[in-house]
């Protein structure tokens, strides 16, 4: 039988600069929010909450990654098919993936969009399907790259498990909206492990939304601010800062970075009154938003950090983002 051992400065060193990090983020993105909320508030009932509003909105997404060249089955030839941007490129892709029986025909676009570097290849938008599309294929990178690519994931497609002790939920991730945000998500599918990665401050509903998330009227909004709060951050890897790519605006489970990362928040809510305030890269499915309350209900301890009250889980809650099989 194995003995454990005894605990090093380094390692009690290192929990330290842990729990003192998960404090410092809980700190700031509280007042990020509350930044957010100010901003967003005195316009707030002005702010429709429709779905298909919001789907819309979600739609209307349509970017790439610069400075990449996606490989891939061509299912459309650039050389036959060239368009003035990338976005338009994009939605040449959507076009072939909004069936509701299947897979999408084209799940990734490469664009050839500076005219001096791409000569007689400017315009052209080559329409691709991936093997996998959790695993793009990447044909070069870098600033020599005279390629803009991107992915599109279709109904069923795009879905990962965010796995917890307390359950799995099933995320939808939006390369469309936040190309950048997504690339670094599928990085994290190929580690072999996620220690770092964790829930550490809640804030529940209070008395401001109702449980389907909908504010309710006359009432603040917040705090609390209805949400969970973590990183992204694995140990062992460099993170590097995630470009603002705004679009969706937040609603109940989506999921945003607070800033440029590593820190991110699951919203309980829909916050309407935050604008277009955060980059969303992805949403819960709607029943798995259980798992997400029940973390949200754990136990807390309130602590003051320069005149800021923040609600900080008893215990960390670990995290690991999985490939998830979709059945039909």
């Amino acid at each position: 039988m194995g003995r454990r051992q005894p605990d090093s400065q380094f390692g009690r060193f290192a929990l330290l600069v842990i729990f003192l990090r998960s404090a410092i983020s809980c700190w700031i993105t509280y007042l990020s929010f509350s930044a957010a909320f100010f901003k967003g508030s005195s316009d707030a009932n002005s702010v429709g909450s429709s779905d298909e509003r919001e789907k819309e909105e979600e739609n209307g997404c349509c970017r790439g990654i610069e400075h990449l060249e996606l490989w891939g089955d061509a299912v459309n030839w650039g050389s036959e098919f060239k368009v003035n941007s990338s976005e338009e490129c994009c939605k040449g892709c959507k076009e072939m993936c909004k069936g509701d029986d299947g897979p999408c025909l084209c799940d990734s676009c490469v664009f050839c969009g500076n005219r001096e570097a791409c000569g007689s290849r400017f315009g052209e938008c080559w329409l691709k399907k991936q093997k996998d599309t959790l695993d793009p294929d990447r044909r070069d990178s870098g600033d020599k790259v005279i390629w803009t690519s991107g992915l599109i994931f279709g109904k069923g497609e795009g879905i990962v498990k965010l796995k917890t002790a307390y359950g799995v939920v099933r995320v939808k991730l939006l390369p469309d909206c936040a190309p950048h945000s997504v690339a670094y998500i599928l990085e994290l599918l190929t580690l072999r492990h996620s220690v770092g990665c964790q829930f550490y401050c809640a804030e529940s509903r209070g008395n401001s939304w109702d449980p389907q998330g909908n504010h309710i009227e006359h009432a603040p909004f917040g705090p609390p601010f209805a949400l969970i709060q973590g990183t992204l951050e694995a140990q062992g890897t460099t993170f590097k800062g995630i470009p603002t790519e705004v679009c969706p605006t937040i609603r109940r489970g989506s999921i945003a970075w607070v800033g440029s990362g590593p820190e991110f928040f699951i919203s309980l809510a829909n916050h309407n009154e935050w604008r277009k305030a955060y980059t969303v890269f992805g949403y819960d499915l709607p029943e798995d938003m259980d798992v997400v309350e029940k973390i949200a209900q754990l136990p807390t301890k309130p602590e003051v950090w320069s005149n800021a009250k923040v609600s900080v889980l008893d215990r960390p809650v670990p995290l690991r983002f999985l490939r998830a099989k979709i059945t039909p």
